[in-house]
């Protein structure tokens, strides 16, 4: 006759796996539910300056300052099993081999965040780290609401980065064919985590419109409203004429 603890054991075990097999119904269950995210964005002000681009910097450096207006609509990836949803901005180019690149090396490609933001489902605010009087605004908004429509509708116009760009050889003026692409990775109450897909699989479509049109950084700004190496033959040429 079995024991108390032998039964114990009986009941958990049991309980694990009911608990696992619902915890898999949910998951897949994501699946068939559609995702159409769309995004557009745009870039509106791009500086190089060279200057410290962190506190904690030890030299001084090129770094790009890029403001961007962006319109998104996320809004389908928000379902039952949704806890939150990561979006972020990547700036991405591609620089020749460096110096000590073997030869015939293909070129770097590089990309760098410069903004990004969580929004949380209604059943996750309380998670959010905002003040109580923000975050009382919050849940009260979204009460009543499993799954908040208005929630990953983005509008932002002439928003500033929250991080600059920088790159390892500290020059990053007149860099060509620069471009923003728009990401996101959706984090669930259970399962896995899943990121902006290439190409569509079923119900779940690709990101459409999330990447601007390609740009140039442009010369590095000095002080006085200069660009560096631009003026020079300019200041010359006038003392020559003093003189």
């Amino acid at each position: 006759m079995h024991n108390s603890v032998t039964r114990l054991q009986n009941v958990f075990g049991f309980f694990t796996t009911v608990a696992f097999a619902v915890a898999a119904v949910i998951a897949l269950a994501d699946f068939s539910v559609p995702r159409t995210p769309t995004a557009e964005i745009k870039t509106t002000n791009v500086q190089v300056v060279k200057g410290r681009p962190h506190y904690y910097s030890s030299k001084k450096e090129e770094y790009a300052i890029i403001k961007f207006s962006l319109d998104a609509d996320l809004s389908s990836l928000f379902t039952w099993n949704t806890k939150q949803v990561f979006v972020y901005v990547t700036a991405d180019w591609t620089s020749p081999p460096s110096a000590k690149a073997a030869a015939g090396s293909a070129p770097q490609t590089n990309s760098a965040v410069i903004w990004d933001a969580i929004i949380t489902s209604p059943s996750a605010d309380h998670l959010t780290n905002l003040g109580p009087v923000a975050l009382k605004k919050l849940v009260r908004s979204a009460e009543g609401k499993s799954i908040d429509p208005s929630r990953g509708i983005l509008s932002l116009k002439n928003q500033k980065p929250k991080y600059q760009i920088t790159h390892p050889s500290s020059r990053i003026a007149e860099t060509d064919n620069v471009t923003l692409k728009v990401h996101y990775n959706v984090q669930p109450w259970v399962g896995a985590l899943t990121w902006n897909q290439d190409r569509d699989y079923g119900l779940w479509k690709s990101m459409a419109a999330a990447v601007s049109r390609s740009f140039k950084l442009p010369a590095l700004k000095v002080k006085g409203g200069a660009k560096a190496g631009g003026d020079d033959k300019g200041a010359k040429a006038k003392k020559a004429g003093k003189a």
